[in-house]
């Protein structure tokens, strides 16, 4: 089960956490993973373990807010590796426990682009880079990593939800479009997911939230991703997968 053998997988934000994480864990299942970040160096150290794991990968830095940016990303994967067939764009900003959390009315609108510009449009630039060429192929995988915020919203997190639900919004929307041209469309909601140098006493806080005891980790995501971007789940589209420790339902 679970065979990428034969796909390319282009996974964005993917040189640290979550990111890397659904690179290796594709990687592992036989797809040929190009791993982007902004950060080059970040990028090359995930694909260089990986190569050195056996699997095939290649790093490529882009920034996925500059839609000519991601253009020529895609360009150089299918020059690199083959046409794009699992897009999972986990590129994004999340909400930092140690920040400051304002009412809607005291946040200042020169920040809201910091949570619109990777969470919404970074998706919106990668789906165009890819989509024309899955539908012509008649196959394609697009998995996007969302937040419970863009399902349930949260207090204090107005923009941030609503990126969020935008990106949703924009996945269940797409996949009507796609489906009849064999591409599914799909989000995996996270919980809050511990980043390695979280705080403790920060995590510990957090964790009483989650009726399982404690806060996501990558190794719990990664594989609600490989089954989105299998074969095995050609008959889901449209759908946002929870993966949360049951803080929503």
């Amino acid at each position: 089960m679970f065979d990428l053998t034969g796909r390319v997988a282009l996974v964005t934000g993917a040189g640290q956490n979550v990111g890397a994480e659904i690179a290796r864990t594709l990687a592992v299942a036989g797809a040929a993973v190009a791993v982007n970040d902004l950060f080059d160096e970040r990028a090359t150290t995930i694909a260089n373990e990986i190569r050195n794991a056996g699997g095939r990968a290649v790093a490529i830095a882009a920034d996925v807010t500059d839609i000519d940016d991601v253009a020529a990303m895609v360009a150089q994967v299918t020059k690199d590796l083959g046409p794009v067939d699992i897009l999972v764009n986990n590129a994004g900003v999340p909400p930092n426990p140690e920040w400051e959390l304002l009412p809607f009315h005291r946040t200042a609108p020169a920040t809201w682009n910091t949570w619109i510009d990777i969470n919404l449009y970074g998706v919106l630039h990668c789906v165009h880079a890819v989509m024309g060429g899955m539908t012509d192929r008649g196959h394609g995988r697009i998995i996007t990593i969302v937040s419970d915020a863009g399902r349930t919203g949260e207090p204090l997190l107005a923009v941030y939800s609503a990126a969020k639900a935008g990106a949703i919004g924009f996945c269940r929307s797409l996949a009507k479009e796609a489906a009849p041209h064999g591409v599914t469309v799909n989000c995996v909601a996270l919980g809050n997911v511990s980043p390695p140098n979280a705080p403790a006493d920060i995590v510990a806080r957090i964790a009483k939230n989650y009726p399982v005891g404690r806060v996501g980790q990558p190794r719990d995501i990664a594989p609600a991703v490989l089954y989105l971007a299998s074969s095995e789940a050609e008959w889901v589209t449209g759908q946002v997968l929870p993966v949360n420790g049951g803080y929503a339902t």
